[in-house]
């Protein structure tokens, strides 16, 4: 049986930062702007599901397709350095006119929001939820999921694949994501896929997490190899001031791994982002 991948968004095409960016809208205009920036193979599509969702807590959604993926533009090879990824986002916010943003970016997105406030918005970005950022780098234990497996998923979607063999790595996901990922996952540019795994372990999140500044919250899943409770309580011990919330029964693919656990943990900040009605 074939799920349904209607996809609600609104896709709109821009330029930015000198490439051009495929980006999804979800919501009313005039509702507060949520910025969703995915992680390293998920194009914004496979983001749809969650994008409905927060559009229904009071927010106008974007979710773009990260360079070198989905209907964005490629690279050039050793453009998918940290500093690259947070210019394009300053550059969407700039072109789509996004008011302050939230910022709400999973694995490899929430490195990228962290980058794009402490480089771009240092004293005036928008809150920050940042859901399990690869904590690996320069010193540290390698990312937990090797380039090479990275890669065999990119072939075997390239080759032809559905959600039977795409639950094979993530068993727990529903019938729908599983076959978003088989579609989509193809249009991701190995040499993007390469270098921003190589960036997970020679560009340090740590550089970028004692100058976090404003709400942010970090969200992690409670049986994630990416964020482990040791690193968790490094985080805490860094950043007293900043709030390591845990989901539980999830891995790294959190929102994807349990929804309504993250949707319990996420919504009360999300709430409290938003302009009281009048």
């Amino acid at each position: 049986m074939t799920t349904s991948i209607d996809i609600s968004g609104e896709s709109v095409v821009v330029r930015a930062n000198g490439l051009r960016h495929r980006v999804l809208r979800y919501g009313r205009e005039g509702d507060r702007d949520l910025l969703v920036l995915p992680g390293i193979t998920s194009p914004a599509v496979c983001a749809d599901f969650l994008a409905v969702h927060l559009a229904g807590q009071g927010y106008r959604v974007t979710v773009p397709d990260v360079r070198g993926r989905g209907e964005s533009d490629r690279a050039a090879s050793g453009a998918y350095r940290l500093t690259d990824y947070a210019a394009d986002v300053a550059g969407l916010v700039d072109v789509l006119g996004l008011r302050v943003p939230v910022v709400l970016g999973h694995s490899m997105g929430a490195r990228i929001a962290a980058a794009y406030a402490v480089l771009h918005a240092p004293d005036d970005h928008g809150p920050l939820l940042l859901v399990d950022p690869p904590t690996s780098g320069p010193g540290r234990g390698p990312y937990p999921t090797s380039r090479q497996a990275f890669l065999d998923q990119l072939r075997q979607a390239q080759e032809g694949t559905d959600a039977d063999g795409v639950r094979a790595f993530y068993p727990a996901w529903p019938e729908r994501e599983l076959e978003m990922r088989a579609r989509f996952l193809a249009t991701c540019d190995e040499t993007a896929v390469v270098e921003t795994h190589e960036g997970f372990e020679t560009e340090d999140f740590f550089d970028y997490w004692p100058r976090l500044r404003g709400p942010v919250v970090l969200v992690r899943g409670g049986d994630s190899p990416v964020v482990p409770d040791g690193t968790a309580e490094e985080l805490r011990r860094t950043r007293p001031d900043i709030p390591v919330l845990t989901v539980p029964a999830a891995g790294h693919m959190v929102p994807w791994d349990n929804l309504p656990g993250f949707l319990d943990v996420v919504r009360p900040h999300l709430l409290s982002y938003l302009e009281p009605k009048e």
